[in-house]
């Protein structure tokens, strides 16, 4: 056990605000976490591995040290007995898997059950349902394992109407939940929901899912890292990978340290991915910019002017929904999209359009304190759902990418799934996201941003005034 007392033998660089994964060579090396909530409350950083120092031979390269690739190399080991070797560009789970919402919904991907029926036929959304719900029972058993504590607060989620109008979509969604695929949700009034949770004032109602949980996010990630390492991984932070070459079926991983030889590589980069990292992956995603802001915490008369009653966690219906809940130490977050480019990041505009947002759910909040505020990268595939695959069967290149901000809980699932193709054992996964690539934005990759600015006021326009 000597090695999980080795750490990082450099200081990390400065964390870079303006980090745009499509303009950006790569996520840099070393850099340290931006300023979040979950990294100021966390504790003490957990110990890793250090970064690579010399050419090393390995069975399995994992690329990202998030909660898809920490849970990939906790399967490959528990369930096939390879330990692997996670590779980090800067610090463990330096991306979105620090700077989420903290929210696990029983869904992957951007679609709803309606629109996997439309796409696939009702048999295939059937067992993707089963694969999802699956998913999240593994998810269950890991944060309830008692290997780590990240302040899991099981109960459900409400999807909430943020207008009246949208009532009658969300009832036909919760019939065909509840009659198709015999999912147990509820409607709730405005009443119900101001009753019995929150006073949330946009609120015109709300479907209750029995599966959400509201987590500390770097408590996961960190908890993943501690079960990673005591099976057996390796995980190797400050080592981006600058270089990919495949002779004689090795993959030769360059580092700034040394060349990692692998025999197979999994790919957990998510919206972080570089844009020449390797040609499987190349102009497969859609890098989407997340904000999220912390409140001081509630004082007591502020918390019953809410009536914060529940800590469910919560998402709107907007099409760029807002997500929030409140924390366990009387806190409240809300997340939801924002700028189109990392240099526009840090425009006060895009702060300000989320502290309005709290400030129509929750008149009492207005010009609270507001005590953290930070950004991440959501990995959005072109067709809103994620891949598990293995793009070229000539090729021991996996990848497990795409969850459009609902990777929270899916990603422990895709995790072990990439462990199991890794493993020549994914015979049986016939599902559609086991069994295509991720689709290419093609001749339209040049114009991605100039579509993005169109939909967000397209989007803008649907949600609130049509």
């Amino acid at each position: 056990m000597e090695d999980l007392l080795l750490r990082p033998n450099r200081a990390p660089d400065r964390y870079d605000p303006r980090y745009d994964p499509v303009t950006d060579p790569g996520p840099g090396r070393n850099r340290d976490y931006a300023p979040t909530y979950w990294i100021d409350t966390a504790g003490e950083t957990p110990h890793d591995d250090g970064p690579v120092t010399s050419d090393i031979d390995v069975d399995v390269a994992v690329i990202g040290s998030g909660y898809t690739g920490l849970s990939c190399a906790i399967h490959l080991a528990k369930e096939h007995g390879i330990k692997a070797t996670v590779l980090e560009a800067n610090r463990v789970a330096w991306g979105c898997s620090t700077r989420n919402g903290g929210q696990a919904q029983i869904s992957a991907g951007r679609l709803k059950r309606s629109q996997w029926i439309e796409r696939w036929g009702v048999d295939v959304a059937k067992k993707l349902h089963t694969e999802i719900a699956e998913g999240f029972d593994l998810f269950r058993d890991l944060i309830n394992s008692g290997e780590f504590d990240c302040e899991a607060e099981d109960g459900g989620h409400l999807f909430i109407a943020h207008r009246a109008a949208i009532m009658p979509k969300l009832e036909a969604e919760s019939r065909l939940l509840n009659e198709t695929f015999g999912y147990g949700t509820r409607i709730l009034s405005r009443e119900q929901v101001h009753r019995d949770h929150l006073r949330d004032e946009e609120a015109a109602g709300a479907m209750w899912e029995p599966d959400g949980i509201g987590v500390h996010a770097a408590k996961l990630a960190f908890g993943y890292l501690g079960m990673a390492r005591r099976l057996g991984a390796k995980v190797h932070s400050g080592s981006p990978v600058t270089g990919w070459q495949t002779r004689n079926g090795i993959h030769y991983l360059a580092t700034p340290g040394g060349t990692v030889r692998a025999r197979a590589v999994a790919i957990a980069t998510a919206g972080y991915t570089a844009p020449g990292m390797h040609d499987l992956t190349r102009h497969r995603l859609m890098p989407i910019l997340s904000n999220s802001i912390v409140t001081r915490p509630l004082t007591e008369a502020e918390r019953q002017a809410c009536n914060f009653k529940s800590k469910l966690v919560l998402t709107d219906t907007r099409t760029l929904r807002h997500y929030y809940r409140q924390l366990p130490d009387g806190r409240v977050q809300i997340g939801s999209r924002s700028s189109i480019t990392g240099a526009d990041a840090e425009n006060p505009k895009h702060l300000n359009a989320l502290i309005e947002g709290l400030g129509r759910k929750f008149p009492a909040l207005r010009g609270i304190e507001i005590d953290y505020s930070w950004w991440g990268w959501v990995d959005v595939s072109h067709d809103m759902m994620p891949r598990i695959f293995q793009p070229d069967p000539a090729r021991t290149i996996y990848y497990a990418l795409g969850y459009g901000g609902n990777g929270v809980m899916y990603s422990a699932q895709a995790g072990r799934r990439m462990a199991q193709l890794v493993a020549g054992k994914g015979q049986a996964l016939d599902l559609p996201i086991f069994t295509s690539p991720l689709p290419s934005h093609g001749l339209l990759t040049p114009f991605r941003r100039l579509g993005q600015r169109a939909m967000y006021r397209w989007y803008y326009l649907r949600d609130e005034m049509l």
